[in-house]
């Protein structure tokens, strides 16, 4: 069996019911790369999100206080 360096493309023709599977071209790689990159961009972007939320929480908690009590008042 022979070792792939891109994901495998699997192509499945109904009336014939054959499979071909096969790695991808450079423009389904490059188009693929791109899909992986934008992920992680928005892992991190949510990441960076939670950890700024568990920060203000505990800023809120060392003062006292708590979520509603800062929609309060700010609301």
């Amino acid at each position: 069996m022979t070792q792939t360096t891109r994901p495998t493309i699997r192509i499945h023709n109904i009336s014939t019911n054959k499979i071909i599977d096969r790695e991808m071209n450079d423009k389904e790689f490059e188009s693929f790369e791109l899909v992986q990159i934008e992920l992680a961009q928005q892992e991190l972007q949510q990441l960076a999100k939670a950890e700024a939320r568990s920060a203000a929480e505990a800023k809120l908690l060392a003062l006292g206080l708590t979520a509603e009590d800062l929609k309060a008042l700010l609301g």
